[in-house]
């Protein structure tokens, strides 16, 4: 099927409900997953890459204060913004990733820049930002992530963390922080897929913790041979589950259909304690989006030109 190309995304997963979201919050979501998955399909639509498709979808997502990566990533315990990301080209198993960076504008831009750019696959911390100082991508100060909301929600998870004298690293979509990380997969013309995750990780977290989104076959992976993957949600759970890749493993090595192989995915999941969804699209286009939480704000279109954006769960 050369021809048949689509794109979803998705900008967290949580308890997301109708009775949580505002007519007017839920509108300004609905408006950003629609201009996010426009942008990837426009790319589609022109025959373009599906590399370049997943990485403006997420750029545009990085870019809004709505979604816990770029400038709406959260706060750790010490009060600075630590991102990760990474991209991966289904057809080459290329791909580039990026952790704990403080000054990078677009994480994913980074983590594509690894890709093309680099012998390696992972960059961290100030190496990283002196890697894309290197290939002149945007630096910026501390100042423009913060955001009042995101800054509030810290101080009430060390409240948390005072009055209950445990860790209290707060997941993003928790009951009341309903954001979180961003992805999306891709299949273009030509028959190629790619995958990228961007995330700011967990509000007051600590000692550098690093999660799921930047780890090639956990948050984030791509094969032409079977299928793209980025997930979100409670990161330890999808690195100890190499969730991404199980997907894809399924569908190689045991013959499984995508909806059948994510399903299993989330299910074992489940089992284990951990919470989150992910989306994924096979190398016939066909796409999947399931999760084990109220809800995950996520988009899918397909080279019939029909845009599906949702945010609860049964829709």
């Amino acid at each position: 099927m050369p021809d048949k190309f689509g794109i979803a995304i998705h900008g967290g997963a949580g308890t997301i409900t109708k009775m949580s979201m505002s007519k007017e919050m839920e509108a300004a979501y609905r408006t950003k997953l629609s201009e996010s998955i426009t942008v990837g399909y426009e790319i589609l639509s022109n025959k373009g890459r599906a590399l370049d498709a997943v990485q403006a979808a997420v750029m545009i997502m990085e870019d809004s204060e709505l979604f816990n990566a770029g400038k709406g990533a959260v706060f750790t315990h010490e009060g600075r913004n630590e991102q990760d990301a990474s991209i991966i080209d289904g057809s080459t198993l290329e791909c580039g990733a990026v952790a704990a960076v403080m000054r990078v504008k677009n994480p994913i831009k980074l983590a594509r820049q690894i890709l093309s750019e680099s012998e390696h696959v992972l960059l961290s911390g100030e190496g990283a930002e002196r890697f894309a100082q290197l290939h002149n991508l945007e630096l910026v100060d501390a100042d423009y992530f913060y955001t009042e909301r995101r800054w509030n929600q810290l101080q009430k998870s060390i409240e948390r963390e005072k009055k209950s004298e445990s860790d209290y690293s707060q997941l993003d979509h928790t009951p009341d922080d309903k954001h979180g990380t961003v992805g999306a997969v891709a299949r273009d013309a030509q028959g190629n897929l790619a995958a990228a995750t961007s995330s700011g990780g967990m509000t007051n977290k600590k000692f550098g913790r690093i999660g799921d989104s930047p780890i090639i076959g956990a948050g984030t992976y791509a094969n032409n041979k079977t299928c793209a993957v980025s997930t979100t949600g409670h990161g330890e759970y999808f690195m100890r589950g190499v969730c991404a890749y199980d997907v894809s493993a399924l569908m190689e090595y045991k013959g499984m259909r995508l909806q059948q192989a994510t399903d299993l995915v989330i299910a074992g999941l489940s089992e284990h304690g951990g919470t989150g969804g992910m989306i994924a699209i096979d190398r016939n286009g066909n796409i999947a989006m399931p999760m084990n939480t109220p809800g995950m704000y996520r988009a899918q279109m397909s080279n019939d030109g029909l845009m599906e954006v949702k945010i609860y769960d049964g829709e």
